[in-house]
């Protein structure tokens, strides 16, 4: 009898020690507990929530310290929350210490809330540990309401197909009623415009984690991921994620958290879901697709809506574990990683090459191994003009599939030494430099021979997408001997951000300025029948000039 009760206080003691280091241990048995955990995971927190219960931590812990990421369109801060041992005093610092810069992303779409919940249950069951994971190799930067404006919008009228919470979620908009995750390129909202200045521009993050709610195909996964996916920025940077670092994630997240994930995608066609699964496009007004172009490291996280909303939490939850897990473990690896990405960005642009090239068109391809959804058989009910219907059954089939996620250059376009821009527009020239983008000035005139574009062709969409007609053009390149003025600006690709700068200044890129209308009043025909030459122009070759940086 005496050693039946030694035996149940050894197992108890095991038990008990087994709880301690689980990450989830502090949030069942500390203060504060987020909105979604005090509700039974029925709701979730509204801004004074989010701004109460970093105020609770504060007073609990020193390893925290917010800053303002931003101020809302209709007036409500932002908050960054800073998590270091000892929090850094800047940006310097962090080189000093040699320690990694990770940020994470939440509420972008204030529809989808499971990273907002997730990553303040995160901030608290680091800071409050007594012996804090992580924060010997890396500081945690943290936006968990960045859409602050459409959180506020909390209805149960929003989102009504996916489960729960059932006391609702805010809308996907902003306060100037855009798509914040479509802004990544024009830079026309506070949010993007702080994130850049405030998080990329000053604390350089080797990565950001940005976190988001889908609704698509049915599966029984509920974490879902994918990296950046433009073929335009460092491509050493794209087969690392792919092939080394997110595979490792996925399987520590099963094994270690009991988590399934699978990466993020919908079936190509619901009638024959084994010809394929894939993500949204390439596109850098995506934001993580932008963090790509910047040569730093991205995750896209979708969380499968048609879990159960707690589900959904304690996914994202251990998927961001497993993230500043990975990149703890991997934080010199990272980093010597991202470095040689600026080098070679840096160097390409120095002396480019008749073999450097800019994508402008792309075709998708699917990986070498395929991947297996575990999902489920579908009814699909034809209605008479209109989409099918799409239900899922209760039989569970799993689909093994092709990945279509590489997006390969289809055509380009020469690549340059730098662009010249000799028409004075300030509001270009800020664009530039709200990027982080380096911008000088000619000093004294330059006579050069650079590309031109003639634009044959210029059409405006019929229908508004973030408040603008976007362009689509045609046109035709030619060289010519040109004489640029004193004043005007030059853009060298020669930067860590080369690849955002021509993206942005390319007259064929998909998502640059005059896709967005900045160039529209030189360009679209309203003095003459035909449109204008593009107002940009490329120094193929290097050159000296006299010129000064614009701060």
């Amino acid at each position: 009898m005496k050693h039946d009760k030694n035996f149940v206080c050894v197992c108890l003691f095991l038990c008990l020690l087994l709880l301690t280091f689980h990450p989830s241990f502090s949030a069942e048995n500390k203060e504060p507990l987020t909105v979604a955990e005090a509700s039974g995971f029925t709701a979730t927190s509204q801004h004074a929530d989010v701004m109460k219960f970093i105020k609770d931590l504060q007073r609990k812990s020193s390893l925290l310290r917010v800053e303002t990421l931003c101020v809302s369109p209709e007036g409500r801060t932002v908050p960054l929350l800073i998590i270091g041992q000892p929090v850094p005093s800047s940006p310097l610092a962090v080189l000093q210490e040699r320690k990694a810069v990770v940020y994470i992303q939440a509420n972008i779409h204030a529809g989808e809330v499971e990273g907002k919940e997730a990553s303040l249950m995160l901030v608290r069951d680091i800071v409050l540990q007594e012996n804090p994971p992580y924060l010997e190799n890396l500081v945690i930067l943290i936006a968990p309401i960045f859409n602050a404006d459409g959180n506020e919008k909390i209805s149960p009228d929003n989102r009504r197909n996916q489960a729960g919470p059932e006391k609702g979620v805010g809308v996907r908009y902003n306060g100037q009623n855009l798509d914040l995750n479509r802004d990544g390129m024009k830079m026309e909202s506070p949010e993007i415009q702080g994130l850049v200045r405030n998080v990329l521009n000053r604390w350089d993050p080797v990565l950001l984690a940005d976190l988001h709610t889908t609704n698509g195909s049915y599966h029984q996964e509920p974490v879902t991921y994918v990296w950046s996916l433009n073929p335009n920025g460092d491509l050493s940077l794209i087969e690392y994620m792919r092939e080394k670092m997110m595979p490792a994630m996925s399987k520590n997240l099963k094994q270690k958290y009991d988590v399934l994930s699978v990466p993020y995608g919908n079936f190509m066609d619901f009638r024959d879901p084994e010809k394929g699964w894939r993500p949204s496009g390439p596109e850098p007004r995506f934001i993580t697709n932008y963090i790509g172009l910047r040569n730093r490291l991205a995750i896209l996280n979708e969380n499968y809506s048609y879990a159960d909303y707690k589900t959904r939490v304690m996914g994202c939850y251990y998927f961001l574990h497993s993230i500043l897990e990975y990149c703890s473990d991997h934080k010199d690896e990272i980093r010597e990683l991202i470095s040689k990405a600026d080098q070679r960005t840096i160097q390409r642009g120095l002396h480019p090459s008749e073999n450097d090239t800019f994508a402008v068109e792309y075709d998708l391809k699917p990986l070498d191994k395929n991947i297996t959804i575990l999902g489920y058989e579908m009814k699909v009910e034809e209605r008479e003009g209109g989409r099918p219907r799409i239900t899922r059954t209760d039989n569970v089939k799993a689909y093994t599939v092709p990945y279509f996620v590489d997006f390969v250059p289809k055509r380009s376009v020469s690549f340059p030494y730098g662009y010249l821009i000799p028409t004075e527009d300030p509001e270009v020239e800020e664009k530039l430099l709200q990027h982080g983008i380096l911008v000088e000035r000619l000093t004294e005139p330059a006579k050069l021979e650079v590309e031109s574009f003639r634009i044959t062709e210029i059409k405006g969409e019929e229908r508004l997408f973030q408040g603008h007609r976007m362009n689509t053009t045609k046109g035709e390149y030619s060289r010519e001997e040109k004489e640029f003025p004193e004043g005007t600006l030059f853009i060298s690709t020669a930067q860590p951000l080369g690849n955002l700068a021509a993206y942005l200044l390319e007259p064929e890129s998909d998502d640059g300025l005059l896709v967005w209308n900045f160039f529209d009043r030189y360009i679209v025909p309203q003095w003459g029948r035909a449109p204008q030459s593009y107002p940009v122009y490329k120094l193929l070759k290097p050159a000296n000039l006299v010129k000064e940086s614009i701060k």
